[in-house]
């Protein structure tokens, strides 16, 4: 039996390993590692893989599953507000960069047919790059990265026409053009329309049937055939694999378990897009550079220049500011996975000459290799080359800013104004204390205005607005928003300034509390821990406990920093932890048999400590004492239920069974 694709994936994850490692001590992305993986290995490079077909196919859902994770984040509701930047934005880019670049190519003596094709090709950017990229940098639902994203959107829509007319010029289709995208559209509409049905009436019930189970297991296969479903009725009908995705995670976005469904996914998508990029990598023909170089570099500063200088005037006719438009227009100036699938087509069917497709290939794996950097710099680089509109454009939001908390102090500052923050701001308000609230959802933020309550547009990462509205006269500050990376930003950001305002953080779980906490937060409330506090606090009143110790309970308890509530028994869905070390913390009971030296001894004579473990409760006989003091003393036959990380307990249990009398 022949295993030669189990080979090459052997081949590309051991290679992948070594790189993303080295690209992560010198804090450059990892997607250039993956690319350059695939130049080097790659049948071009040194020809340690031959076929690229198994692990491009594999590849390949690497992008659905992105897709599919877009669309959690993107519900129906949101896409309908979002039809500017998707419809007029998104419509206008495609439009214009294949018209001018058909136009260039036609002039350069390629057939009218194939220029539409390679403007197509120019058009799209990527999905995966930026999408990962705006997410790490806290950027995603800032004002150019909403732009970004509605354009990337319909760029992946508009992916299906020009695969229509890449398969009709390769000869695979006898239909014309319009039979061909009269077809697809029907089609289209009737995936949609399945897919929309289907997600409605069908998925929240069968998630919650699935999440009765409690099997993580169960969850994660459920999530993953309806990612792979989805993606295959529209594939079955001739359309974009993705393009399915996307639609059924915007109809489970509308639901409640869109981020554990995430979470799930997002392993799956990370290392098959690794795949991708490196499959990207191995088409390059390394060997004709020296030929053709002149080319691939006049056409990738053509690309980038285009689309940055493009886009930006888009956006500015659609009424953006020329900081927002030309931060939206350097974060999509590259080439894109979608361009890459497109001109795949294209070389395998001869429709560009072989220069020329190595040339087109070279120029977008070099754009997208500046492209991180494009990123992760848009805000400094947008200051560096429009510093009066930059400095206007946070000016003007500044003001707004000013003007919501004018004549107010000892105000709380709350970041985040979803759910979880209006009503903090309800209980403020109750209590009369002022406050000022911001968020980056326009429409939620013009709403509250419009209901003249304190609440500005802006970035809570922003040091100048947290200035603007007040943070040196603030009383406490609050952040809401549920994205780790996002509050530790802001608390970074508040630190620099202000080292004594008391800073409260809602996160969904304790798994980032040590990093909250380094970070400068005077408290951090989470989800999880909190209702098993208020659960227990109700249940021990309901059971006549009288109230002050109930308080006193809970005080405590928080006081210790939930230690308690982090002691558990693993268990195939169990909630722990993670350590500084980055092991989980658990509980183990441990029976002392006879024979053993320890017996009679006092706990604090185990120095169970210098092994980072401590006793969480100990079973003597038919008496259990939880945190028994260090002056208890042990006996064979008792039951020690120690709390700490898998490697320190699997050291003091053979601590203690090796000392024997």
């Amino acid at each position: 039996m022949d295993y030669s694709y189990l080979n090459e994936i052997l081949i590309l994850f051991a290679v992948a390993v070594g790189v993303v490692i080295l690209c992560l001590r010198l804090n450059i992305p990892a997607i250039l590692g993956y690319l350059t993986v695939g130049v080097v290995v790659g049948p071009y490079g040194l020809a340690l893989i031959h076929d690229t077909e198994h692990t491009r196919e594999l590849a390949e859902f690497g992008v659905v599953f992105l897709l599919f994770t877009i669309g959690l984040e993107f519900s129906l509701p949101q896409l309908i507000r979002m039809k500017s930047s998707v419809l007029g934005l998104g419509g206008t880019q495609v439009l214009f960069s294949t018209a001018i670049t058909a136009g260039i190519a036609t002039y350069l003596g390629l057939p009218l047919s194939s220029a539409i094709l390679l403007g197509g090709i120019i058009a799209m950017s990527s999905t995966a790059l930026v999408i990962r990229q705006l997410t790490d940098q806290a950027e995603l639902h800032t004002r150019h990265g909403r732009n970004a994203v509605g354009i990337l959107l319909f760029q992946d829509v508009m992916v299906i026409p020009f695969l229509i007319l890449a398969a009709m010029l390769s000869g695979a289709t006898e239909d014309t053009p319009m039979n061909a995208l009269l077809m697809a559209t029907g089609k289209g509409i009737l995936a949609l329309a399945v897919i929309f049905a289907v997600g409605h009436w069908l998925l929240p019930p069968l998630f919650r049937g699935v999440a009765k189970h409690r099997s993580a297991e169960l969850f994660t296969l459920t999530a993953l055939l309806v990612a792979i479903s989805a993606a295959w009725l529209t594939s079955q009908l001739g359309l974009s694999l993705a393009l399915g995705a996307f639609v059924a995670g915007m109809m489970l976005g509308e639901t409640e378990f869109r981020h554990q469904i995430e979470a799930e996914i997002r392993p799956f998508r990370d290392i098959l897009l690794a795949l991708f990029f490196i499959t990207i990598g191995m088409l390059f023909n390394v060997k004709l550079l020296p030929e053709i170089w002149f080319w691939v570099l006049l056409l990738v500063a053509g690309l980038v220049l285009l689309k940055a200088i493009l886009i930006t005037a888009l956006c500015r006719l659609f009424k953006w500011d020329s900081a927002v438009s030309l931060r939206t227009g350097l974060v999509l100036a590259h080439g894109g996975e979608f361009g890459f699938a497109i001109l795949t087509l294209a070389l395998a069917s001869d429709i560009f000459p072989s220069n020329y497709g190595q040339i087109v290939l070279a120029a977008l794996l070099i754009s997208m290799a500046v492209t991180p950097f494009l990123i992760r710099y848009n805000g400094l680089l947008a200051k560096k080359i429009l510093p009066d509109a930059t400095a206007l454009s946070r000016h003007a939001i500044e003001e707004q800013a000013i003007d919501t908390t004018h004549g107010v102090e000892n105000h709380v500052i709350i970041c985040g104004y979803g759910r979880i923050g209006q009503n903090i701001a309800r209980i403020l308000e109750s209590e009369k204390i002022p406050y000022v609230a911001m968020d980056l959802d326009p429409t939620l933020v013009q709403n509250a205005i419009k209901a003249k309550e304190p609440v500005t547009y802006g970035d809570s990462a922003n040091l100048h607005l947290l200035e603007a509205v007040g943070l040196m006269k603030a009383a406490a500050l609050v952040i809401s928003v549920d994205d780790f990376n996002i509050a530790l930003k802001i608390i970074h950001k508040v630190r620099q300034v202000n080292i004594s305002i008391p800073i409260l953080v809602r996160t969904a779980d304790d798994a980032h509390l040590e990093a909250l906490q380094k970070a400068g937060a005077t408290e951090i409330i989470p989800e999880t821990m909190e209702a098993s506090l208020m659960i227990s606090s109700h249940l021990l009143l309901m059971l006549k406990i009288p109230v002050s110790r109930v308080l006193h309970k809970i005080r405590t308890i928080r006081k210790n920093r939930y230690t308690v509530l982090h002691q558990l028994f693993p268990g195939e869905d169990a909630t722990t932890i993670l350590s500084s070390g980055g092991e989980i913390e658990q509980l183990r009971a441990i029976e002392l048999p006879e024979g053993l030296a320890v017996a009679g001894q006092r706990i604090a004579n185990l120095k169970l400590d210098q092994l980072n473990v401590c006793i969480s409760v100990l079973q003597h006989k038919d008496q259990r004492i939880p945190d028994p003091s260090p002056d208890t003393v042990i006996f064979s036959g008792d039951v020690l239920t120690l709390y700490g990380t898998p490697s320190a307990l699997d050291k003091a249990e053979s601590y203690l069974y090796s000392i024997r009398s």
